[in-house]
């Protein structure tokens, strides 16, 4: 076991790697930790050079973010495969909305395959971003250093520090009166068509709950807004028995939703009953395949075609527990929405702690043309209940995967 500490370096035994993240979660403040690669300059060339909760596969599939949970982050690299253009993949965790420093974050560590242990020592530190380390190329073979260096200003700083514009992340509000987007400021003339774009990316996270519980997304240019995905994932597995002691049981969760389109057509696009949906035609929401197990990495994803969104009126997105999970707190369940160029919306579906095995997790409203976004996480028995509970007036009957 090689043991390092800030500043410290060793190489590699593969170049075919796993690294894990691991820290104490501190309760009311996420640990975002993403994977930036590096040109010469230590800047990131694109949006395509980072990957991290809103991106978790790049340079095709040779950086990948295969686990994100409350105390842990997994990536996979192939490093003897990655381009010659890139000369350091940089680790690095940001605590969400700066809401504490990594003073309060008792336990920070790196592993990596072959037996290296990077501790960050965070007595002290003021920061809310921290580069954790990096691997970098040396005369043709890999390394790893230990970098424990800290921005105060959280995400911000550190993604520009790698040359990452970041995107402002809208103002959640309940306000139903859509916010036009500021007009894209023209090139400077004098300026070379060879010159490269900054990067901007949205990087920014919100998260709505109790406190606030809706947003507006913002349109692209022509008033559309692209595809717009849906992501549910969990934890995988639950111990059964008593005290913990047990077997494991796998958790399956399945997403779906209730749709009205303005044409008054309404429907549910779930696995059960095999009613997957479609997204070049009604209802313009397809759900991308079934995860019986827990064991895909990206859980389940619901596809919603944004440039057809006039023709959409509401959807009711939910989640149902179908196996292995005595409750909703036991899940440890979020559900992300992406939308292009947007910062990822948020919605923790366990923070209730619900026994019902419905749950009805955010509401999606045609409101003057804008996508309006509501947390609702409210439980229910079965999707019928559901139905009842915000009038759908479905008929329902018994289904089956």
């Amino acid at each position: 076991m090689t043991t390092l500490t800030p500043g410290a370096n060793a190489p590699l035994s593969t170049a075919s790697i796993s690294v894990t993240v691991s820290y104490s979660p501190d309760v009311g403040a996420d640990i975002d930790v993403s994977a930036f690669l590096l040109g010469s300059d230590s800047k990131v060339r694109s949006d395509e050079d980072m990957c991290f909760y809103g991106q978790k596969t790049i340079s095709n599939g040779l950086v990948q973010m295969t686990e994100a949970s409350a105390g842990r982050a997994v990536f996979t690299l192939d490093l003897s495969r990655i381009e010659a253009a890139v000369e350091k993949v940089a680790l690095t965790a940001t605590i969400h909305e700066t809401k504490i420093s990594f003073a309060s974050v008792s336990h920070l560590s790196v592993s990596v395959t072959g037996g290296i242990e990077a501790p960050i020592p965070t007595a002290g530190m003021r920061e809310s971003a921290l580069i954790l380390g990096e691997f970098y190329r040396r005369q043709g073979a890999w390394k790893f250093r230990c970098v424990a260096q800290g921005f105060e200003g959280g995400l911000e700083p550190l993604a520009k520090h790698f040359g990452v514009e970041v995107a402002a992340a809208p103002s959640p509000s309940p306000s139903p009166e859509p916010k036009p987007a500021p007009a894209p400021a023209p090139a400077p003339s004098g300026t070379p068509a060879s010159t490269p774009t900054p990067s901007r990316v949205n990087l920014n996270k919100i998260t709505l709950d109790k406190s606030r519980s809706s947003i507006s997304l913002e349109k692209k240019a022509g008033g559309q807004y692209g595809q717009i995905r849906i992501n549910l994932n969990w934890a995988q597995q639950q111990t059964s028995g008593f005290l913990g002691f047990g077997k494991k049981a796998s958790v399956d969760l399945d997403l779906g939703c209730l749709f009205e389109l303005q044409n008054g057509r309404k429907g549910v696009v779930q696995a059960l009953g095999k009613g997957f949906g479609a997204y070049n035609q009604a209802p313009f929401i397809q759900l991308m395949g079934d995860d019986r197990t827990g064991s895909v990495s990206d859980g389940e994803w619901l596809h919603i075609n944004g440039d057809r969104w006039s023709e959409i009126k509401r959807i009711a997105v939910f989640a149902f527990i179908y196996d292995g999970a005595p409750n909703w707190s036991a899940t440890d369940g979020v559900v992300t929405l992406f939308a292009p160029n947007q910062a990822p919306v948020e919605v923790r579906v366990s923070e209730e702690g619900g026994k019902l095995g419905c749950c009805c997790i955010a509401l999606l409203e045609n409101i003057g043309g804008d996508v309006k976004v509501t947390r609702r996480v409210d439980f229910h028995r079965d999707q019928e209940k559901l139905d009842h509970a915000y009038q759908w007036g479905l008929s329902w009957r018994v289904g089956s995967k």
